[in-house]
């Protein structure tokens, strides 16, 4: 799984993660993973981590060409589920300011804005853009 989710991260990112990164993640007992395929290929995943009874969506990604199609909000609406099952009660994340079609999911799945950080994201023109902190009580 690990090699799937750093291809479609470094194709969904300005800055991707490598294989050993997600390796890693998977390993830990306390990350939560779904994934959503196509034949044997990686179209989309969500990797979440619990501390205590809170969670944060680390990253979420969707190919390109399967976008649109409700995948995002059934990976998202799946890890929600399985995260509430673990007992976790406040999910965060953060989204870039400019991602419209991810703020808009998070929006429709809940979440609210409680931070914002300027300047977090490299971005492909060479300005930082600003990092939205979401969050939604699962409880």
């Amino acid at each position: 799984a690990a090699a799937g989710f750093a291809a479609l991260h470094a194709a969904s990112f300005a800055r991707g993660w490598s294989e050993q990164e997600f390796e890693r993640l998977l390993a830990d007992r306390a990350v939560v993973a779904d994934r959503a395929a196509l034949g044997r290929g990686t179209v989309g995943f969500i990797v979440s981590r619990i501390a205590a009874d809170e969670a944060e969506i680390l990253s979420i990604a969707v190919a390109r060409a399967c976008r649109g199609r409700g995948l995002g909000r059934d990976l998202l609406m799946r890890n929600l589920q399985r995260l509430a099952g673990l007992g976790v009660r406040s999910v965060f994340l953060e989204v870039d300011a400019g991602n419209a079609p991810a703020r808009a999911l998070y929006a429709r799945a809940g979440f609210r804005e409680v931070g914002r950080r300027e300047g977090y994201y490299p971005s492909k023109d060479g300005a930082p853009a600003a990092a939205l902190v979401l969050r939604r009580d699962l409880r």
